[in-house]
C-alpha cells in the first residue's frame, strides 16, 4: 500500500473533513463558472466563495453533531450513506432558502453545488471502502482453503465477508453457485457467481477449490445429499452452516461452519418453531431442570439461558455432567454458584429441601435412565428414577405451587414393550394425576430418538466405523423416528405454553428413517469399506417404533400444525407406591406391566405380547 493510503489511514477523520471540504468548495466554483457560460470574468467569485465556505462551516457543524466523521458508522456502509445524505442535503436546503432571501449567488448554483458535494463524498467512501477489501481479500495465509460457495443470498454475503475479514486469512473464496438466473452476474465483494449447484463438479476443478461450503440454512436433504456426492467427487470438503433453528443469530460467518453430519442428509426437514415468540413465561421466572447433565438437560438449559429467567437452577446427580453444562453456558465452570444444584431426585427429602428453598415456578423434569437393555436387566432401577424419582419431583412441585411442571417422555411409552417403555408410561400418568390435583399445569412431551445424544446409534455407529467395523444394527427392516436436540428442546419450551393440563404433546416427525440407511450413509461418508452385521432384536425391543398408542388420537392439533395433543389417564400414588424397588427381575416386570396396560403381559419367552 503506498505511501499517501498509509498517511490517509493513520489520519482518518482530518483527511475525511479536508476532502470533504474541498467537495464543497470545487462544486460550487465549478457551479458558478458554468452557470455564466464559462466566463470567469462574470463570476462573482468573492460572492461565491463566501457561499461555500458558509456551507462548508454549516456541514462540518452538523456533521460533527452527528458524528459523521468521528466513526458513527462504518466507511462506506449503508448507515454511512444514509447520514451523508441527510446531513449534506439538509445543508443545502438551509443555504439556498438563506441564498434565496438574499440572492448573493444564482439559485442554481447551491442546488446543484450540494448534489455534486455529495456524489463526491459518496463516490468517495465507497471507492475507500472497495479498495480496503480488495487489499484485504488479495492476502491470504499459506495453506488457505480455497472455497467454491453455495449459495449467493444474504448468508453467503456475509460468509464472504467474514472470510475476507479474517485477520488468519484461513479462507479464500473463489467463487459461488446459485440457481437464480437473475444472480448470474452478481459479484459480492468481487467474489462473482460461476454458475449454478448442478455445476459442483466442474467448478471445484476449474477453480481448483479444495471446500465446497453450503451457505443454505434452510437446504432440504435432497439438495445437501446432492451437493455433498458431487463435491465429494470432484475430491473437496465439504462445509455446511447450520439449520437456521441452530444460528445463535442472524448474522453468520465462518464460526459457523461445521462438517456435514448426518442430521443435515436424514430426509425431514427440522421442525419449524418460534420459540421466542411463546417462551415468554420463562424471562423473569425460577426455573429448575432436573437430569441437566444428560444430553437433553443441557440443551434445554442453554437454551432457557438466552430467555433471561430470574434464576436457571441446573440439577443432577453428576457433578462432572453439571461442570460441563455450566462451562458451556457461560465460558467458565467454578461450580461455586448456586445455580448448580447437586442431588439425586431419588432423594425424597434432599429433592424437598431444595424446592423449599429456591421456590421454583417452572419445573422441566429431563432426569431419567433411558438405555433400553440395561434397564432391561435391572428393571428395579427403571422404578427407582423413572417412576418414583418421577413422583418425588411430583410431589416437591405440588407442595410448593409450582406454576408450570413439564415431564419429558419418549415415544417407547406408546403401546410400551420394553422395561423403559413401562416406568416412562406411567410417568406420563403420574403427572397426569398430578395434573388433576395441583393448580399449576402438569403435562408431557413425547418424542423419538434424539440425534447426537449420548448413547444414540449415531454415537454407536460412530465409534464403530473409526474402529474398522463392523457396524451392527439389529435387523434390515428395524425403523426409528428421529429428531435433532435442539428440535426436542424446542418442543419442550413450547409444551409449558401450549400444553393443557394432564396430556402429553406429541411431534410429527414425518416418516421413520431405517437405521440401515444411516449406517450405510455414514459408512459412505468414512469413504472407508465396512460391512455391516445384523444381530437381531435385542429384549423389549420393537421392529418399528410407535408415536401414538392404539386408544389415542393422531390428529388433535389445535395450537401447532406440527403437534399432536393426546389424554392421558391417571394413575393413583396408592398404586404406585406397591411397586417392588427389589426382589426377582420377573417379578419387578410383572408389576410394571400390569400398573401400565393391563392388558399386556410378559410371554414366557421373556417378551412382551398384548392378550
Amino acid at each position: 500500500m503506498s505511501d499517501a493510503v498509509a498517511f490517509v489511514r493513520r489520519h482518518r477523520v482530518p483527511s475525511a473533513l479536508a476532502f470533504d471540504s474541498v467537495a464543497w468548495v470545487s462544486s460550487y466554483f465549478f457551479f458558478a463558472w458554468l452557470r455564466y457560460d464559462s466566463a470567469a470574468t462574470d463570476v462573482p467569485w468573492v460572492a461565491v466563495g463566501v457561499a461555500a465556505l458558509a456551507t462548508v462551516g454549516l456541514y462540518l457543524a452538523l456533521a460533527t453533531a452527528v458524528r459523521l466523521h468521528q466513526g458513527r458508522a462504518g466507511t462506506g456502509s449503508l448507515e454511512q450513506m444514509m447520514l451523508l445524505g441527510a446531513v449534506t442535503l439538509a445543508t443545502g436546503a438551509v443555504v439556498f432558502a438563506v441564498n434565496l432571501a438574499g440572492f448573493w449567488v444564482p439559485r442554481s448554483v447551491p442546488v446543484s453545488a450540494t448534489l455534486s458535494a455529495l456524489v463526491l463524498m459518496a463516490w468517495a467512501r465507497a471507492a475507500w471502502r472497495r479498495l480496503r477489501e480488495r487489499d484485504v481479500g488479495q492476502v491470504h495465509a499459506e495453506g488457505a482453503s480455497v472455497a467454491l460457495l453455495v449459495g449467493a443470498g444474504e448468508a453467503g454475503r456475509e460468509l464472504i465477508g467474514s472470510m475476507l475479514r479474517d485477520p488468519q486469512r484461513r479462507w479464500r473464496p473463489v467463487g459461488l453457485l446459485d440457481d437464480d438466473p437473475r444472480k448470474r452476474h452478481l459479484r459480492i465483494r468481487g467474489v462473482p457467481v460461476v454458475g449454478t449447484t448442478d455445476q459442483v463438479e466442474e467448478w471445484v476443478r476449474a477453480t481448483d477449490a479444495d471446500t465446497v461450503v453450503l451457505a443454505l440454512p434452510s437446504a432440504s436433504t435432497e439438495v445437501v445429499d446432492r451437493i455433498r456426492a458431487a463435491a465429494v467427487r470432484a475430491g473437496a470438503d465439504v462445509k455446511v452452516l447450520p439449520s437456521s433453528t441452530q444460528l445463535l443469530s442472524e448474522r453468520v460467518g465462518i464460526r459457523d461452519l461445521r462438517d456435514i453430519n448426518i442430521t443435515d442428509v436424514l430426509g425431514r426437514n427440522q421442525l419449524d418453531t418460534d420459540v421466542d415468540s411463546i417462551a415468554d413465561y420463562l424471562t423473569g421466572r425460577r426455573v429448575l431442570v432436573t437430569g441437566a447433565g444428560g444430553s437433553i438437560g443441557s440443551e434445554l438449559c442453554r437454551q432457557i439461558h438466552r430467555f433471561a429467567p430470574a434464576e436457571l437452577m441446573m440439577l443432577d446427580r453428576d457433578e462432572s455432567a453439571l461442570h460441563a453444562l455450566q462451562l458451556s453456558i457461560h465460558g467458565r465452570a467454578l461450580l461455586d454458584s448456586d445455580e448448580v444444584v447437586l442431588c439425586d431426585i431419588r432423594d425424597a427429602a434432599a429433592l424437598d429441601a431444595v424446592f423449599a428453598a429456591r421456590r421454583p415456578e417452572v419445573v422441566f423434569h429431563a432426569a431419567a435412565l433411558k438405555h433400553l437393555p440395561m434397564l432391561e436387566q435391572y428393571p428395579a432401577e427403571a422404578v427407582k428414577t423413572n417412576v418414583l424419582g418421577t413422583r418425588n419431583v411430583l410431589q416437591a412441585s405440588h407442595r410448593h405451587d409450582v406454576e408450570k411442571f413439564v415431564n419429558i417422555s419418549t415415544d417407547k411409552a406408546a403401546n410400551p414393550s420394553s422395561v423403559l417403555g413401562y416406568s416412562k408410561r406411567i410417568a406420563e400418568r403420574m403427572t397426569a394425576e398430578q395434573a388433576y390435583r395441583a393448580q399449576g399445569t402438569y403435562l408431557s412431551v413425547r418424542f423419538g430418538n434424539v440425534l447426537g445424544s449420548r448413547g444414540s446409534v449415531l454415537t454407536s455407529f460412530a465409534t464403530q466405523i473409526a474402529e474398522g467395523g463392523p457396524v451392527t444394527v439389529t435387523d434390515p427392516e428395524v425403523t426409528r423416528y428421529f429428531m435433532t436436540i435442539e428440535e426436542a428442546c424446542q418442543l419442550v419450551v413450547q409444551a409449558a405454553a401450549i400444553g393443557s393440563a394432564g396430556e402429553a404433546l406429541v411431534l410429527d416427525m414425518g416418516e421413520p428413517v431405517r437405521i440401515v440407511d444411516m449406517a450405510q450413509q455414514l459408512i459412505r461418508q468414512s469413504g472407508e469399506e465396512i460391512r455391516i452385521e445384523y444381530t437381531g432384536l435385542r429384549e423389549g425391543e420393537k421392529l418399528h417404533e410407535e408415536l401414538f398408542a392404539d386408544h389415542e388420537p393422531r390428529d388433535h392439533r389445535p395450537e401447532h400444525a406440527l403437534v399432536s395433543h393426546v389424554p392421558v389417564p391417571p394413575v393413583t400414588a396408592r398404586e404406585v407406591d406397591g411397586l417392588p424397588v427389589s426382589g426377582p427381575r420377573e417379578e419387578v416386570v410383572r408389576t410394571l406391566v400390569a400398573l401400565c396396560r393391563d392388558e399386556v403381559v410378559p410371554s414366557s419367552t421373556g417378551h412382551y405380547s398384548r392378550t
